[in-house]
């Protein structure tokens, strides 16, 4: 076993015996102070993801990705009030969601408790590093984050400014980015309780393949935005533009779109054109190529099932809502759907029918996160 990986488990489990025990008004004092600091110490954190952002810019990094590598002074105050409001969600530890009283006497209840140690491994995300730390902060946990060597410097610093509000060795930052030592905290037993991939198919499909620890397995997020027959089409380009182009490197950004037939002739030239300033690139079926010309390139079942994550998205007419659903069903992977619509009946068949954590009926994919 590495021997750095063990130090910074001990390390987790002795903190997660102080942390176990700390009080709610403890927790969000904390976290407030947390918060104080990220913005206190923005030309820091600015200094360090600049060198991470050089680096990726260097290494030939993809667009999106160097998007969700990069910080500037907005996305800094937005963590800072993510960190306030986990501080002011309700505090799970010691909650009774039930107690029975059995006839003979004994009182049976379950009531939320610390998970312990939790592993989280990502990619280049910065604000991951933040999110994840006092999520499990809040939760009673400590934990042993692993981020993608592309965020390194980023990381390291908010690290750094994390551990001088939090107690001692709350979190804890594996330095060492390389895949064997990504692979050898997989198999961290006795010191992770639970681990958790947070990235693209390839980093969640090796933690589920390698893992001994108990993993929570969480997905990619191929987003549809489905325009129904009935639907209002300047709001179902409004949902379109917001749902692909606000932030199109995240895992709720809009990834494929759906047309009904009888809507497709006058709603996708509205869609490309709301598409165009931000120059998005459409991979369409043989209907979408005849009505938007050859500007389109041909799309495939690989599109239809790809994780774009920049200015990309496949596009597909379709006869009915039935092929809507069919189609989303087996595209997807289970984040965000969308219908765009009017009809109130085909509005709770989507919901109904489509297999995803979240589905939203006239509403972007983006207020998933």
């Amino acid at each position: 076993m590495n021997e750095m990986l063990e130090k910074l488990g001990q390390n987790a489990k002795d903190a997660e015996i102080v942390l176990r025990n700390l009080s709610t008004n403890d927790k969000n004092k904390t976290l407030e102070a947390v918060a104080k600091a990220l913005v206190a110490h923005t030309d820091e954190i600015l200094k360090a993801n600049a060198l991470d952002v050089e680096n990726g810019k260097k290494n030939q990094m993809p667009e999106g990705l160097i998007d969700r590598l990069m910080l500037d002074e907005k996305r800094i105050a937005g963590i800072a009030e993510g960190c306030r409001q986990v501080a002011a969600l309700p505090d799970p530890v010691g909650e009774v969601l039930w107690m029975h009283k059995r006839p003979n006497g004994l009182n049976i209840g379950q009531k939320r408790v610390p998970m312990g140690v939790i592993g989280i491994i990502y990619e280049a995300r910065p604000n991951v590093t933040v999110d994840a730390a006092v999520l499990c902060f809040k939760a009673g946990s400590a934990c042993i984050l692993r981020g993608g060597k592309e965020a390194f410097q980023s990381s390291m610093c908010l690290t750094k400014l994390m551990r001088e509000a939090l107690p001692e060795n709350a979190i804890n930052l594996v330095e060492d980015t390389s895949r064997d030592t990504a692979t050898q905290m997989m198999k961290l037993n006795g010191y992770l309780d639970v681990l958790i991939p947070r990235g693209g198919a390839g980093l969640i499909r090796s933690v589920v393949m390698n893992a001994t620890v108990p993993v929570i397995e969480t997905g990619t997020g191929n987003c549809h935005v489905y325009v129904d027959a009935t639907a209002d089409l300047e709001m179902a380009k409004n949902i379109l533009v917001n749902a692909k182009c606000q932030r199109p490197s995240v895992c709720n950004a809009a990834e494929s779109l759906l047309v009904h037939k009888d809507v497709a002739e006058k709603f996708l030239p509205m869609a490309a054109e709301g598409l165009a300033p931000d120059h998005v690139a459409i991979h369409g079926c043989p209907r979408t190529m005849d009505i938007l010309g050859d500007s389109i390139a041909p799309a495939t079942d690989e599109d239809y099932g790809r994780e774009y994550l920049g200015y990309e998205i496949s596009c597909k007419v379709v006869d009915s809502l039935d092929e809507a659903i069919e189609h989303i069903n087996r595209f997807n992977t289970g984040h965000s759907e969308c219908i765009v619509t009017r009809d109130y009946d085909a509005s709770q068949r989507f919901l109904e029918e489509v297999d995803a954590a979240a589905v939203y009926v006239n509403a972007s994919t983006r207020f998933t996160d």
